[in-house]
């Protein structure tokens, strides 16, 4: 009878210890080196930044998780291929809020440093509450003494925007007419927050088609409202994709009576995946201004376009997630509605560089970046949009300056581009080297698009193979033959 040999000693797993001692050798290896690759930003973290647009490593593994998830849900119908209007313009805007300076000098020079830094467009606001004043027909200013004899001088409220008009002219700007803020009169009894609507819709109607009529064939593109679908936009009442929609509609057909080629935008729906009633889910929003007859009533949808939290390579897509392509999502509404046809643009775009200061209000409510981060990624977000996104039109960059510093305690106020003594920001600076061609915007490459998938599933199978192998050697080298 021959003598049995006794059995090795294995683990709860089933492998021997020097097996499983050996694999653990290779994870400790493998960690280490990923470690240290994300920690000095080499391939693998240009890698997971390409495809999560975070900045922090474990955000980028976390993220990535994310990002493979969308492989498990029907991708967005956005049908690039579609013909569409409003696409073959300068894709380069930006807001400004010209009307906020008193001196018109200085509304000419912000508007000599938009041309010379090859901006296309601005989104500029005719404020409802500053042009038609006092009541309905009134467009007289009566509020300043402009002689010092202590009594107010009464000028037309159209001089300041004529001025403005004027200067887009001489510049070679194009404007994006933004129609919003009711003044008082317009509202019902009692209102407490400025953007309520008026209380009958024919007053904004009205306003609207004054100043398409004063800048007939000088103002083409006209966008009715802003962020209908968020407080305190539509007011303290609950938001309305229906009444909003009836404005829309009712706005759309008076501008186009005064001149059919004008270009009827919506408001911009901001993202958000509220369901309270405060804010409306943009995705639901939309599909219930279709339901109530919207896609008659407007030639280019707008969005919000913020990257709040990551950067402009972000490729996740969850209908919960808000980051710089959400608007994918959107597209993808519009085609199932039948408006592949139509394109979008977006009002507003950028990255919040806030100082971490928090006494600063809403110090995180639009996110966070450091001012380096927002110089780097303000090209590429509309490089990207040129490569991918032929359904974009125009991108408004969220803003060129303010008036004054009166807001440094908003979080807002630090998206300037401009500060308000006209001292660049590095995030002007970068936009003006990328726009007139001085400094190329570099994308990494997506290792998971769809031309690259089959290398790069060459390439992990490349990599597990070597892990085997070297897994192997190392047992063998301890003296077993066979795992």
């Amino acid at each position: 009878m021959s003598e049995t040999r006794p059995s090795s000693p294995r683990t709860p797993f089933g492998f021997r210890p020097r097996t499983l001692a050996a694999a653990l050798v290779v994870i400790a290896v493998g960690a280490a080196a990923l470690g240290l690759d994300l920690h000095f930003r080499g391939l693998v973290y240009d890698t997971l930044w390409g495809v999560t647009g975070e900045t922090a490593p474990t955000q980028q593994i976390l993220g990535f998780g994310q990002y493979l998830m969308r492989y498990t849900r029907a991708q967005p119908d956005t049908q690039p291929g579609a013909r569409m209007d409003h696409t073959d313009v300068n894709p380069y805007g930006v807001n400004t809020f010209l009307e906020q300076e008193v001196e018109p000098e200085k509304r000419e020079r912000q508007m000599q440093m938009i041309a010379e830094a090859g901006f296309g467009w601005i989104r500029q606001q005719f404020t409802w509450e500053d042009i038609e004043i006092a009541g309905k027909g009134d467009f007289t200013d009566r509020r300043n003494d402009h002689d010092g004899d202590g009594q107010p001088d009464p000028i037309s409220a159209w001089d300041k925007y004529d001025h403005i008009v004027d200067l887009a002219d001489q510049y070679g700007v194009g404007v994006m007419a933004r129609l919003s803020q009711p003044p008082a009169w317009s509202q019902p009894p009692g209102t407490s927050n400025p953007y309520t609507p008026p209380a009958d819709f024919q007053d904004f109607v009205d306003y609207a088609v004054a100043v398409a009529e004063r800048y007939r064939d000088r103002i083409q593109y006209y966008q009715v409202w802003n962020e209908p679908n968020l407080y305190p936009e539509w007011g303290d009442q609950t938001v309305n994709a229906e009444a909003y929609t009836e404005l829309l509609c009712r706005t759309y057909d008076a501008l186009k009576a005064v001149d059919p080629a004008i270009v009827v935008i919506t408001g911009a729906l901001g993202p958000t995946v509220d369901l309270s009633g405060r804010n409306a889910y943009d995705l639901l929003y939309l599909q219930r201004m279709y339901q109530a007859g919207a896609g008659r009533c407007f030639d280019i949808l707008s969005v919000q376009g913020y990257g709040l939290w990551s950067g402009p390579t972000d490729r996740r897509l969850r209908p919960v997630t808000i980051n710089y392509q959400r608007h994918l999502l959107i597209r993808d509404m519009m085609v199932a509605n039948g408006d592949a046809h139509k394109p979008i643009w977006i009002s507003e775009a950028g990255w919040n560089p806030v100082p971490n200061d928090p006494a600063i209000a809403d110090l995180e409510r639009y996110g966070r970046a450091t001012m380096d981060e927002a110089a780097a990624w303000a090209p590429l977000a509309y490089e990207r949009a040129r490569q991918e996104w032929p359904w974009i039109g125009m991108i408004a960059w969220w803003y060129f300056k303010p008036a004054s510093d009166a807001n440094q305690g908003q979080s807002w106020y630090y998206f300037r581009m401009v500060e308000p003594d006209f001292t660049p920001t590095p995030v002007y600076e970068a936009l003006k080297a990328y726009i007139t061609g001085e400094q190329r915007a570099d994308l990494p490459a997506n290792p998971f698009a769809r031309d690259r998938l089959p290398w790069t599933i060459t390439g992990l199978i490349a990599l597990l193979g070597v892990a085997t192998v070297l897994v192997a050697a190392i047992y063998v080298r301890l003296g077993r033959p066979a795992l």
